[in-house]
């Protein structure tokens, strides 16, 4: 039954806390655990200090999955609502102390909402190897006797009903605790250091590239070398750009962006219709939420979900990891997704961190294309192009570089205000007329080609700025002995 810890450590049993055990003293039999302080020293101050005061007596493990974890320590299990087991706490909350210990069977580790910071009281013992949930909760101590590991099948086994809630509580309930030393007793394990997961991750060190898509304005970083597409969307819920990496465990990493139509929906009316749709593959024991936290990022809601999915081939099975973002605007929705093997998510996951730093929703004034119409004759030009590349390497360099200067700036101004009083309208004869846009693209190239000189200069000062650019406004007059815009007109009357 302890098959996965017996193995032997000398002649003694492994503990980093050789003097305090837990007891917990329940219908079902007697629950005696060891604790890990070297890992998660305020955990197990806490968990020792609710034991000793009686905390846990005459709570019950209001939740049970048989396969994957009992839990327990919720006061509101005395005598509250069934409808708010889960919800109660002590008074204190416990900072996450996520370690590398892994959620084997007989691991005890603290429950806690969707804040890394909002452990209490809560806790659960894992009855199988739970993998998925490693680094993501704090692993505190560990089930040490025979007895324990019976109890915790005993208890696995109990019939459940709604929310996993047992339906005899009698049955699953902490009648007593107490902390004793390790001395007063005789029938501890002999178990090996629990296993970790410091080795079980590749470590992938990769660059990034950033990625502008004119269609849906937007821009983003994806891992270099990851190949980019636009797949053909055969439904809403399909994703608009997919970004795809090399295959390490059974699946090839995916980063997707996501964007619908929020049709007059608020932000929280989103999310439910998101848990309603997952709801029936949680029931199905097919997803596992690990976690799900709303906040506000610059200006935006924002909805962060990570779960696990478990699928069957005829082969084998697949155990897949995700999150996914979900940023709310009132006229759109944008999901931006990570979806890798669950063995290989951490590699990454840091990856993933960038695109979401990184992802920017362009501005009015760089739409290509707004609901009346027009945009920016330029971007339409070139975009799907070999200049598109081009094009955004200017646009980086003038956020970067050019409006990083007053005279950068004012330029800047300036050239909006005369350039879009007629880019507008010259976008909108580019995509009624692909002859006319290929014009367009010849007429503007070499403009962008002297553009681009710039990309191999220093602008670091506000006199370098003005002479670069003084120098460039000549050149392009002399090429085209006048304003670009007038000779592009002039091409689209003629045609």
């Amino acid at each position: 039954m302890a098959s996965l810890f017996l193995i032997g450590f000398g002649n003694q049993a492994f503990a980093q806390y050789d003097d305090k055990l837990a007891i917990l003293e329940t219908n079902l039999g007697i629950i005696t655990i060891e604790f890990f302080p070297n890992d998660a020293p305020n955990h197990v101050e806490n968990f020792i200090k609710l034991t000793e005061s009686g905390f846990y007596n005459e709570t019950i493990f209001h939740r049970i999955i048989p396969g994957f974890m009992i839990q327990g320590g919720d006061p509101n299990t005395i005598s509250g609502d069934p409808n708010t087991w889960g919800t109660g706490n002590s008074t204190e909350m416990i900072d996450a102390e996520f370690n590398t210990i892994k959620h084997n069977h007989g691991i005890v580790s603290m429950a806690r909402a969707a804040d890394p910071n909002s452990a209490s009281s809560q806790f659960f013992i894992v009855h199988k190897n739970s993998n998925f949930l490693d680094e993501q909760y704090t692993v505190f101590g560990r089930i040490t006797t025979d007895e324990s590991f019976e109890t915790l099948d005993k208890i696995a086994e109990v019939q459940t009903g709604q929310n996993d809630r047992p339906l005899k509580t009698d049955q699953v309930k902490i009648t007593n605790t107490s902390i004793i030393n390790r001395s007063e007793l005789s029938n501890i394990l002999e178990l090996s250091e629990p296993e970790r997961t410091q080795s079980d991750h590749v470590e992938q060190s990769i660059g990034s590239q950033i990625y502008e898509s004119t269609l849906y304005n937007v821009k983003f970083s994806v891992p270099e070398g990851w190949l980019l597409q636009q797949p053909e969307r055969t439904n809403e819920d399909a994703p608009n750009i997919l970004a795809t990496g090399p295959k390490l465990g059974k699946i090839n990493p995916v980063i997707s962006l996501t964007i619908k139509d929020t049709k007059g929906k608020t932000f929280d009316e989103l999310i439910t219709i998101k848990n309603e749709n997952l709801q029936p593959s949680i029931e199905e024991g097919n997803l596992v939420i690990v976690s799900q936290e709303k906040k506000s990022v610059d200006n935006y809601m924002t909805y962060t979900t990570t779960a696990i999915g478990f699928f069957e081939t005829k082969t084998s099975e697949i155990n897949v990891k995700f999150q996914d973002v979900l940023i709310y605007t009132n006229d759109k929705s944008y999901t931006l997704s990570y979806t890798n093997d669950l063995y290989y998510f951490l590699t990454q996951l840091d990856a993933f961190e960038e695109t979401l730093e990184n992802f920017e929703i362009i501005k009015e004034d760089e739409i290509i294309e707004s609901e009346s119409g027009g945009g920016c004759l330029i971007a339409t030009a070139t975009y799907g192009s070999e200049m598109a590349l081009e094009v955004q390497q200017l646009r980086e360099l003038r956020d970067n570089s050019l409006l990083q200067t007053k005279s950068g700036t004012s330029f800047m101004s300036t050239f909006n205000d005369v350039y879009y009083s007629f880019s507008p309208y010259i976008a909108d004869r580019e995509r009624e007329n692909p002859i006319f846009k290929e014009a367009v693209k010849l007429a503007i190239t070499p403009m962008i080609s002297s553009l681009s000189l710039l990309n191999y200069v220093d602008m670091n000062s506000e006199s370098e700025v003005l002479g670069y650019g003084i120098s460039l406004i000549i050149l392009n007059l002399g090429m085209y002995l006048g304003v670009p815009a007038v000779v592009i007109v002039g091409i689209k009357k003629r045609n």
